[in-house]
C-alpha cells in the first residue's frame, strides 16, 4: 500500500481511492499542511505551488526528505525549474492526466525503494526504444537530418534511464549529450531548441497533442527544451517502466 498526502489538490482523493495500492492518508489546503506533514510523512506528497495558507516551495525546501509531485497550474519554466531545484520528484501541469499521475507516483514510490534508479521493461530493447524516439519525431515533424534530431533523441534516452536528470539541464543534461557528440553545451542547447521551433513551424501542433492524448499545447504555446525532453521521456516511461 502507497500512501498518499495531497495539498491544495482537491477532487483528486475520489480518483485516487479506485486504485488499490493507494492510502490517501490525508487531503488539505494549505494552512493545514504543516500539522499534517508533521504528524505523519506519506510516501508520496502531491502538492499545490500557490494556495491560500501556505506556499508550496517553503513546503519543499522544509520537508526536504519527502517525496514530492508537483501538480500545479503555473506552467512557466521559472516555477519548473526552481520547484525541482527544491527537490520535487516530478511536476506535472494541470489539467494532469490521471494516468500519467498514477505512474508517477508509482515511479517516486518504487524509485525511492531501489535507490533511486528507475529500471526500463528488460523486454524493452535499445533499439525499440530508438524506434519509438524517431516515430514520434516524424510525427511530429522533426527531420531526421538536424543536428537537433540526435540531441533531442540522447537527451530523451538519458531522461529515461536517469528521469533526476531533467533537474539539472544546463549542468548534466546538455553536457552529457555534449561529450556523446564531441561538441559544446551550447551547442546543443541551440540545436534542440531549433528542432522544436521546427516542429512548431510546421505547424503540427495537433500530432503532439495526439501522442499524450490530452490538449498540451496550442500554436502559441512552444514548449522549452527541458519540458518538450520530459514531455518525452515520461511518454517512454509510461510505456517502458516497470
Amino acid at each position: 500500500m502507497i500512501t498518499i498526502g495531497l495539498i491544495g489538490q482537491q477532487g483528486l482523493k475520489e480518483k485516487l481511492k479506485e486504485n488499490e495500492e493507494f492510502d490517501v492518508v490525508f487531503d488539505v489546503d494549505g494552512k493545514d499542511a504543516r500539522q499534517c506533514l508533521d504528524e505523519q510523512m506519506p510516501d508520496v506528497v502531491i502538492t499545490e505551488l500557490m494556495m491560500s495558507g501556505e506556499d508550496g516551495y517553503a513546503l519543499l525546501e522544509k520537508y526536504h526528505d519527502a517525496k514530492f509531485i508537483v501538480a500545479s497550474e503555473l506552467k512557466s519554466e521559472v516555477f519548473v525549474i526552481k520547484a525541482l531545484e527544491l527537490g520535487a520528484k516530478y511536476y506535472l501541469v494541470k489539467p494532469v492526466e490521471y494516468s500519467v499521475l498514477e505512474q508517477r507516483i508509482l515511479n517516486v514510490y518504487e524509485g525511492d525503494r531501489l535507490g533511486g534508479k528507475v529500471v526500463r521493461k528488460k523486454s524493452v530493447s535499445e533499439k525499440t526504444l530508438d524506434e519509438r524516439i524517431s516515430n514520434i519525431f516524424v510525427s511530429v515533424g522533426i527531420p531526421a537530418h538536424i543536428k537537433g534530431y540526435q540531441f533531442l533523441r540522447e537527451g530523451i534516452k538519458l531522461a529515461v534511464d536517469n528521469p533526476s536528470i531533467i533537474n539539472a539541464i544546463t549542468k548534466s543534461l546538455y553536457p552529457s549529450i555534449a561529450k556523446r557528440f564531441n561538441t559544446t553545451p551550447s551547442k546543443v542547447e541551440r540545436a534542440i531548441r531549433h528542432a522544436i521551433e521546427v516542429a512548431w513551424n510546421r505547424g503540427k501542433i495537433e500530432n503532439i497533442n495526439n501522442i499524450f492524448g490530452v490538449k498540451v499545447y496550442n500554436a502559441s504555446e512552444k514548449p522549452t527544451n527541458g519540458e518538450f525532453i520530459a514531455l518525452l521521456a515520461d511518454k517512454m516511461l509510461l510505456e517502458c517502466a516497470y
